[in-house]
């Protein structure tokens, strides 16, 4: 089994990325300020994770040839940013011509490339976006929400499924109308079998308590009578 070939979808850390650009010189000082610009308080592991990408992403415009600017940036240079980002992946993906290609537990190694998984550029496209507009960007002209990414993560997502013979299954989420619908439904009929149930308890003790008082007055007849009887033979 490749023990290198991680699940589908699983995100891989990043700091591979990140130790290469900090051996090309310092931040640029767009990504200076935006590292300046945080509060002291401890950020939640999100936002680390999302500044961390942002300022690799600057870095990365600053040393393409020719260096391009976050305004000239587009969804195209956005793909050429992730496909440079795959050779700090994990995840064994295997060409078409590997006997392995489509096993989803090969049983020896292979040579094929180790890529990003989709799970992680998918993931990294969504911090970066959000990044962008933090940044002062506007969402309209956000380079990583354009059609041509979602294409691209979509064509990579479905390769590497077939690649690694791990289908990708969507996870499809009820409505909250539904969960609703469902709630009320189950909490009538609840009500309804609680309120049954009282019923009968409710009863049982009015049968019972009918049986106690005609009990005392059978009795009370018997008694009667039976002093009757007594006072005749007398």
């Amino acid at each position: 089994m490749d023990s290198t070939a991680s699940s589908l979808g699983a995100p891989e850390p990043s700091g591979g990325a990140e130790d290469h650009f900090s051996m090309r010189g310092p931040l640029p000082a767009s990504a200076a300020v935006a590292e300046g610009s945080t509060s002291p308080a401890a950020p939640s592991r999100y936002e680390s994770q999302k500044r961390r990408d942002w300022n690799i992403f600057l870095q990365y415009l600053e040393n393409h040839k020719p260096p391009l600017t976050l305004e000239r940036c587009s969804g195209a240079h956005v793909i050429e940013f992730l496909k440079y980002m795959d050779q700090f992946g994990k995840t064994k993906v295997h060409v078409a011509s590997c006997p392995y290609f489509g096993d989803p537990n090969p049983p020896a190694p292979c040579t094929c490339p180790l890529k990003q998984a989709w799970g992680s550029l998918d993931a990294l496209i969504g911090r970066l976006r959000a990044a962008y507009e933090m940044n002062g960007g506007q969402q309209v002209s956000n380079p990583f929400g354009a059609k041509a990414v979602r294409i691209y993560l979509r064509e990579v997502r479905e390769s590497h499924a077939k690649a690694r013979g791990i289908p990708h299954e969507k996870k499809r989420k009820r409505s909250s109308s539904s969960t609703a619908t469902a709630a009320v439904t189950s909490g009538g009929t609840l009500s309804a079998e609680a309120n049954q149930q009282v019923g009968v308890n409710s009863g049982g003790a009015a049968g019972a308590t009918s049986a106690a008082g005609d009990a005392n007055k059978e009795g009370e007849g018997t008694a009667a009578g039976g002093g009757k009887t007594v006072g005749s033979t007398n």
